[in-house]
This record gives structure tokens, C-alpha cells and sequence, in this order.
């Protein structure tokens, strides 16, 4: 976004604030912030191996360290998701807001505070817009990799047990990374329940051309600030048809997309509350 633009989208949201009372505001800025909620979803299909049933996947997002988001508020967050019991962790962009807050901080903080997350069939991430740039695409992946995290750039994993497997995709972010579904997919058996993880929910629109099932998505934040009849007040590029919850594609894709953690540009959330996403697998049984 150019400043003029990012300049009138953050009047917008200054006016719309500036009409709500004290209160509210207070509310948007201290408490609704830090307001998680667990979003619960099940996710059914004939084509899920029944090893996988009742299988749980994670989907944190955005926690965008560094703006109004501590280690301290993620160490809090790890514990939250290991209380879960999850089987898949997946990240899906925007660790940091900006690659500067690596330069002032400690790694090894970030890195302790994401090491202990625990998930037996594995953790995995993709870059958000915010994570690259400067030398924070690098930096960030020394980090993660440090944390137990494997790093899906168009590239796939096979996730197996007993001798049954489902696709686990990932591609790089839209706005400042080289996404590319081909090569996320080479050699993909398209056969198997295949799940993408994308940043931007928007890409599910070229997704839905692809052996695809599912799409897990962030960057939107739901908006941040939502208000009631007129919903998001603003999304970013790449996050405007596709905003907040789950959509059906072409009665074919199956796109969530996860309101975030943090937040980024005003420290508010409203009628937004940040949460996390826990998937139960279902396989149909015939």
C-alpha cells in the first residue's frame, strides 16, 4: 500500500473510533486484544485416509512480534496450543511486523519460547509479507528452522502413518515473496487429501484450478476492526474477497481463513477477536 493510501484508510479508521465511546475504545485497545478465541472446525472427506481421522491440526497466524505482540504474550500462546494436544502445527505467515524488530531482539528468546510446541506428525510454516524483507527472510528462517519448524516455499511433505498419506503444501508470500504452485506441487500424488498453506486467502482463486482440498489462510486479520452491519472497515491487498471464516469454491476448495494473533498498523481489535484455528479431521467412512 502507498502512504497516500495507507494515510486515508487510517483516517477511516481514526473517524470510526473516534465515534465510538471512551469505553469502546478502551475495549478495542486493552481487552479484545488479548481476547483469544479457539476457533473449532471439522474438516470431512472421503478422500482423508482413516488413519487421520479425528487427527488435530493447529493454524496460528499474524502474530506480528514487535507491534503491540511480546515473546512473552507467544510463550503464552505456545502453552495455550500444547494444551490442545495437536497432531500437525502450521503457521501461515507474519511472525514479525518488521524485519527491523530482528536487528533489537534476541533470537534465542523467539526461538525458546516457539521450541517447545510439540506435534507428533510435525510442525510447519510459510512466510507472510511482513517476514520478508532487509535480511529478515534469511534471519527468519534460521529461527524458525531453530524451533523445530520445517519451511514449506512452493514445496510440499508427504505426512504418513501406517503406511497411509496426505499432501501438506506451502508457497511463498504473493506480495513479496515468488509464489509458485507448480513447483509446490511437483510430484505431488494428486490423489491424496492434499492442504495448502497460504498466506494470502485471495490465492485460493488460483488454488481452486489445482488438485487442491483445502486452503489455510491468514493476513486478513478479519479486518481488525469490524463494525456491526457494515463488517471489516479494511483488508489488505490480496485479502479482500476472502476475509474472515470458511468459504466453499466452485463446491470444490474448502478456504479458512484465520483472523490472526496480533495486530499490525493501529493497536486495535474490534468485534475481531484474534484467535487460533483447531482442525478435526474426519475421514467418510463408506
Amino acid at each position: 500500500m502507498n502512504r497516500r493510501a495507507f494515510l486515508k484508510r487510517a483516517g477511516a479508521f481514526t473517524l470510526a473510533l473516534l465515534g465510538l465511546s471512551g469505553g469502546t475504545i478502551y475495549y478495542g485497545r486493552e481487552i479484545e486484544p488479548s481476547s483469544l478465541e479457539i476457533r473449532k472446525e471439522a474438516i470431512l472427506s472421503n478422500k482423508l485416509p482413516s488413519v487421520f481421522h479425528n487427527k488435530k491440526i493447529l493454524q496460528f497466524s499474524d502474530t506480528h512480534l514487535g507491534f503491540n505482540y511480546s515473546v512473552k504474550d507467544l510463550k503464552k500462546l505456545v502453552n495455550l496450543m500444547n494444551s490442545r494436544n495437536p497432531d500437525i502445527i502450521v503457521f501461515t505467515g507474519d511472525l514479525i511486523d518488521n524485519p527491523k524488530y530482528l536487528e533489537d531482539h534476541n533470537h534465542t528468546e523467539i526461538i525458546n519460547a516457539l521450541q517447545p510446541l510439540e506435534a507428533p506428525l510435525g510442525k510447519y510454516w510459510i512466510y507472510g509479507n511482513h517476514d520478508h524483507g532487509g535480511y529478515g527472510t534469511e534471519t527468519l528462517f534460521s529461527i524458525m528452522e531453530s524451533s523445530g519448524f520445517k519451511l514449506l516455499q512452493n514445496s510440499h511433505v508427504k505426512i504418513s502413518e501406517q503406511n497411509q498419506s496426505l499432501i501438506l503444501a506451502g508457497i511463498d508470500d504473493m506480495m513479496l515473496g515468488k509464489p509458485d504452485l507448480q513447483a509446490a506441487l511437483h510430484q505431488a500424488n494428486p490423489d491424496l487429501f492434499t492442504i495448502l498453506l497460504a498466506h494470502e486467502p485471495d490465492f485460493a482463486d488460483e488454488a481452486v484450478h489445482y488438485p487442491i482440498d483445502v486452503q489455510l489462510s491468514g493476513h486478513s486479520h478479519g479486518g481488525q476492526v469490524r463494525l456491526p452491519i457494515i463488517g471489516h472497515l479494511y483488508t489488505p491487498l490480496y485479502a479482500e474477497k476472502y476475509v474472515l471464516g470458511k468459504y466453499v469454491i466452485n463446491n470444490k476448495l474448502e478456504l479458512y481463513v484465520n483472523a490472526g494473533i496480533g495486530t499490525t498498523r493501529l493497536p486495535y481489535r474490534l468485534f475481531c477477536k484474534p484467535e487460533i484455528h483447531e482442525y478435526t479431521l474426519h475421514a467418510k467412512m463408506s
